[in-house]
């Protein structure tokens, strides 16, 4: 398995996609090159504010979620950040310090999505600002993103403008129904792998990963 390439699309802000990080965990762990590429689900056109029935959806699919993969969404997310109105569902800031992360060492981005989503839905801080992703990353041994994700020099935001382009046109050639969405790429050539494998065993992620 160790010549392995599969690649991620996710948004930082995606419950799902929290969802599906233990098993991201496992094929790192098991060998395998795992890409991760952003779609820019919710930033930019995608950013929107946190209203009452938004709060409320999200709520009940993130219990949905929890209930499936074991995942923890706590009261901390559901107080500090779902129920405080004002601020927007926007991952900008975050995908860029995930980016910020992964310039030099891109194993670090598994490092830097992990540590963003748990500030989120398990300790129920902000990572919709700079400031707040920044203290995220500060937090996580990463005070060289943070303070890059601060000042972003031209190069991290050419980089980053390229993986997210990179990620949404995939997820368009897939023909993709959502995230998180995960792909083998063999002879250029995209296959997309039903996003509930990752919710699954992971014999079965394997076994599809091998077959695609």
């Amino acid at each position: 398995m160790s010549n392995s390439d599969v690649t991620y699309l996710f948004d930082p802000l995606c419950g799902w996609c929290y969802g599906a990080t233990p098993m991201l965990d496992r094929l790192s762990a098991s060998g395998m090159r795992v890409e991760l590429l952003p779609t820019g689900l919710f930033s930019g056109a995608g950013a929107r504010p946190m209203d009452e029935g938004f709060a409320a959806h999200a709520w009940a699919n993130d219990q949905r979620i929890e209930r499936l993969t074991g995942q923890k969404f706590t009261q901390a997310y559901q107080h500090n950040v779902l129920n405080i109105r004002g601020t927007l569902l926007d991952s900008h800031a975050a995908t860029l310090g995930i980016s910020a992360a992964g310039l030099e060492d891109p194993s670090r981005r598994l490092t830097a999505l992990k540590a963003i989503q748990c500030a989120r839905y398990v300790d129920g801080r902000d990572i919709v600002t700079v400031e707040g992703v920044a203290g995220v990353l500060a937090d996580a041994g990463m005070a060289d993103a943070a303070a890059m994700l601060k000042k972003p020099p031209e190069t991290l935001l050419t980089a980053h403008r390229e993986r997210v382009g990179r990620g949404g046109a995939l997820f368009q050639r897939l023909h993709a129904n959502g995230l998180p969405s995960l792909a083998v790429i063999r002879n250029d050539a995209p296959r997309l792998i039903g996003s509930n494998a990752l919710f699954g065993s992971f014999d079965n992620l394997v076994a599809h990963i091998a077959a695609a």
